[in-house]
Formats: structure tokens, C-alpha cells, sequence
């Protein structure tokens, strides 16, 4: 894996240095430029959340206020939602309605990366459906990291359904490590909340009719302390999370391939009446596949 955005004083005056055939001894010594396996603190501290808008910590562990109160006058920490997805050269959001088949092994490493920096994974129902989702896991590489910034051992997963039509036989609600939430509206029908309260899955309300509002969402999981959110997707719930103006950055990997076809994009759904600008905060490549960092502007 190489960065090729940003790129610093300090790797431009290396790179320029490096003289040919000496690849290997650069690699060795880091280079941004010069393909090589990153680490996991390397890839921690390139996808770490924002400090000063969220009060997360990178990989040193070193979190920000617990009230977010600083520079901002802020009483309190605010979240952050970023959005992991993968597109073929053509647009293509899956092949054959998964996304396994366009991802790469260090698409994987960033993913598991994401996971493992996150207080909350949101993810939509046929999501789950389709992409057979399980409980995350607790890696023994983050357990360090997750402890110094008063993480507890996996993120939970967060299923967004307004029909509650979910499979409550899957592991994701028999066996997660910390309790899987299910995010739904106040007009869901009683039986199936308590269905979904039956299985052990904690059923957060977050919106004033039958399906979830995207804003009030973030805020109902930020009053329960998950501030660092990740939406996997899938595409109508991120086009939904597009239109309420409540992304806040955009972790895109470009898989250089093309699948032609009827696939998805990577968001859904209806229009924005004014497309929101992004800027580019982070460029990696390995094996021709681009890892892109967006924030809004």
C-alpha cells in the first residue's frame, strides 16, 4: 500500500531521494510512496476519527474532552458518522447483491480497521439480509487501542428496519458480544418490538413514524454514548443518510473493475435538491485499488 494523497514535505523530499532498485531498502524505511504492507497503526491512525468534533482518540489512545468541551465551547461530544462502501470503475456498489465479490484484501484490512476504530456499526436490514451479517468480533490487534479510548471490546451493530422483519435465529442476535440495537420508528408494531426484545436485541426508537429518521437516529445513539459511528450501507440507508445532511465523511474504495449490469450505486433514493460538497482528505493504493477519505466541507 502507497499514499499518494496527502503527500508531505518530508515523503516528497524521500521519495525524490530514492534512487532505482533501491525499493525495497525505502519500503523497509517507510516511505508513503513506495508500495509496501502498513501496519495496524498505521492504517488506525489513517482512518482515525476527528478528535476536536467527536472527543475520539487515534491510535495513541489519547481521547478528547469526555464532554467535548474545548476550543468550540461545545457541552458535549458530538458524533461522527462516516460511511465505508466500494465501487467498480463502472458505479457498481455489488456483483450478483454483494460486495464481496469487488473487494480486496486490503479493502478487508481497511474494513476490519473501521470496525475497529468504531463505537457502533449502523447498518441496513436487507444489508443483513444479503450480506449474511454477523456480530462483530473482538480483535486481540485492537483490544489495546479500544481500551485507552474507553471503548469496550467490539462495536455494537446497529440494524435499522422500520418492518422489524428480521431473522432473529442469525448470530447476530443469538450470540453478539455486546447486545445488537435495532433501530426503528415509533409506529413499528408492538408485537414484532417485542419480538426483537425477546431475542435480546435492545430496540431503539428513532423516529415519529413507522420508519427511522436518519438525524434522529445519530442522535438517539449518541445519547447512549456511541459517538463514533460507521455505516456499512446499504445504499438506500446511506442515500438516506445523504439527503438528511448528516454524513460526515465518505471512506470509498474504487475497485478497478468493471461489472456492467443493473448494480446499484452506492447511495440511493431520491435526489438532494443541492449535491453536497466533499473534499478529498486521504488517497492509498494497493493493487490498483484506491482507498479515498472524504469529509464534508
Amino acid at each position: 500500500m502507497r499514499r499518494l494523497f496527502p503527500v508531505t514535505d518530508e515523503t516528497a523530499a524521500r521519495a525524490s531521494d530514492e534512487a532505482p532498485g533501491t525499493a525495497g531498502r525505502a519500503g523497509a524505511e517507510g516511505v508513503d510512496g513506495v508500495d509496501r504492507e502498513w501496519g495496524l497503526e498505521e492504517l488506525a491512525e489513517a482512518y482515525a476519527y476527528p478528535s476536536g468534533s467527536s472527543g475520539s482518540s487515534g491510535p495513541s489512545g489519547a481521547s478528547g474532552p469526555p464532554d467535548g468541551s474545548g476550543p468550540s465551547g461545545a457541552s458535549r461530544r458530538q458524533p461522527w458518522l462516516r460511511a465505508n462502501m466500494v465501487s467498480t470503475l463502472d458505479g457498481a456498489a455489488a456483483h450478483d447483491g454483494r460486495s464481496q465479490p469487488i473487494s480486496s484484501a486490503a479493502d478487508m484490512r481497511i474494513f476490519g480497521t473501521l470496525r475497529g476504530l468504531a463505537d457502533v456499526v449502523v447498518v441496513g436490514a436487507e444489508t443483513v439480509r444479503q450480506e449474511g451479517y454477523r456480530p462483530a468480533r473482538a480483535r486481540e490487534d485492537f483490544a489495546a487501542l479500544r481500551e485507552a479510548a474507553g471503548q469496550g471490546p467490539a462495536p455494537a451493530i446497529a440494524v435499522v428496519s422500520a418492518s422489524l422483519d428480521l431473522d432473529y435465529s442469525l448470530p447476530l442476535f443469538t450470540s453478539p458480544l455486546v447486545p445488537t440495537l435495532v433501530l426503528t420508528g415509533a409506529g413499528a408494531a408492538p408485537d414484532r418490538i417485542a419480538t426483537a426484545e425477546k431475542a435480546g436485541a435492545q430496540v431503539v426508537i428513532a423516529g415519529d413514524g413507522t420508519g427511522v429518521d436518519p438525524a434522529r437516529a445519530v442522535r438517539e445513539l449518541a445519547d447512549r454514548g456511541l459517538y463514533r459511528l460507521l455505516t456499512e450501507g446499504g445504499p438506500r440507508l446511506l442515500g438516506q443518510f445523504v439527503a438528511a445532511g448528516v454524513l460526515d465523511e465518505l471512506c470509498l474504495t474504487l475497485s478497478p473493475m468493471l461489472t456492467a449490469g443493473d448494480a446499484q450505486r452506492i447511495a440511493g433514493g431520491p435526489p438532494v435538491a443541492v449535491p453536497r460538497r466533499f473534499e478529498l482528505t486521504s488517497l492509498l493504493e494497493e493493487a490498483g485499488f484506491l482507498f479515498s477519505r472524504y469529509r464534508r466541507t
